[in-house]
């Protein structure tokens, strides 16, 4: 009978060990550890994403009772206290930066958008995260309110997300988008909420595609006649136009959705691309809304196990990394299951020694049924 590590052990595999001390010592604050270090602190943060632990004491407890299963991935177990001056006094800065190394990892097996588009498509929102004022003082949102918002742009190439800010509540998502290098060629697709006319301009400027929601009061001026040739079905408007201060010429296309007879008005600078698939883009639009929704019900981002400011960008950066490697697992398994599937399939398995393809194909071909999953 075949011997297999567990299925932690063989998803860990994704993360290079040498990576991660390489950034350990680059994000280490005050003296060197005597029992204790930076990858003992993200497994333990990492297991108690995927299994939802709800407190530091909780997940002490968990590694302590699997202790015999931990061995081989160099965990140094610590108290409960221990955990939580680490969460708070060592730099968050290691995740996001491990964030963006996996990230990398995920692009070269993501799918492609199913756009007749050439550039890369993202799509821009942020979300807010309530924070209890008295716990997180530094966290001012609202007199009697706490928060931090998530920023984020979508990539639709597997819905990866490639740009990511983690802010106080107060800023603005559009002060967030200003600073994106987007890439000349590309499409970004926003709600209303990023409404700028300058940076509308800016995104014209550098060969940045957009498309956006009209504001019911905003003031157009309609150049010479409508656009020649068909409507597709649905397109009640598709013309070009003049907006604000913008110097370019800019296009309104007018939607009535088949399931609701809503009508949105959207403005675009593409010019080339047929009024149906502006529409689609801005109903893909959607999926980040998903994203959001996904990640606030399965991964632990709505409550936090410390009340630094440290302790929560922490928290949340390995909560962005669990998303990146469940992605990661999909990709390159070809596993015909969603990540909400993967994520619960992993909550029951995690310490088995299994073969981690066994989980989702309980009946593999015979040619490869004493062989592991190789992750790199």
């Amino acid at each position: 009978m075949a011997h297999y590590n567990t299925i932690l052990n063989q998803i860990t595999t994704i993360l290079p060990r040498h990576e991660f001390y390489s950034l350990e010592k680059q994000f280490h604050k005050g003296a060197k550890f005597r029992s204790f270090n930076r990858w003992s602190q993200f497994m333990m943060m990492f297991i108690a994403q995927i299994t939802g632990r709800k407190s530091l004491r909780d997940i002490i407890m968990n590694m302590k009772a699997q202790s015999s299963k931990l061995y081989h991935l160099g965990i140094k177990l610590c108290s409960h206290t221990q955990l939580a001056r680490v969460n708070k006094k060592q730099p968050a800065e290691l995740y996001e930066h491990l964030f963006y190394n996996m990230l990398k990892k995920c692009q070269t097996l993501s799918p492609k958008h199913r756009f007749k588009f050439k550039g890369k498509i993202y799509l821009l929102d942020a979300s807010i995260i309530d924070l209890c004022l008295a716990s997180f003082p530094w966290a001012t949102f609202r007199q009697r309110k706490g928060a931090v918002k998530l920023h984020v742009g979508l990539d639709a190439d597997g819905y990866l997300p490639e740009f990511v800010a983690l802010t106080r509540g107060k800023k603005h998502e559009i002060n967030w988008a200003r600073a994106l290098n987007l890439p000349a060629g590309s499409m970004v697709v926003f709600d209303m909420g990023f409404t700028d006319y300058n940076w509308y301009q800016k995104l014209c400027d550098n060969k940045v595609f957009f498309i956006t929601r009209l504001k019911s009061n905003a003031k157009i001026t309609k150049l010479g006649a409508k656009r020649k040739g068909r409507k597709a079905k649905r397109i009640l408007v598709d013309r070009r136009i003049k907006l604000g201060g913008i110097s370019d010429e800019l296009r309104l296309v007018e939607y009535e959705d088949q399931d609701t007879g809503k009508k949105f008005r959207f403005i675009t600078n593409a010019h080339h691309l047929d009024a149906s698939t502006v529409a689609g883009l801005y109903k893909e639009r959607w999926q980040i809304e998903l994203f959001f929704k996904w990640i606030k019900q399965n991964l632990k981002i709505k409550t936090f196990l410390g009340t630094s400011r440290n302790a929560v960008m922490t928290q949340l950066w390995i909560a962005l990394i669990v998303y990146l490697l469940l992605s990661y697992l999909k990709f390159k398994a070809h596993i015909g299951h969603s990540i909400h599937r993967i994520l619960r399939l992993l909550q029951l398995n995690l310490f088995e020694r299994r073969n981690f393809i066994e989980l989702f194909r309980p009946k593999p071909p015979q040619h490869i049924e004493n062989k592991q999953l190789s992750l790199f």
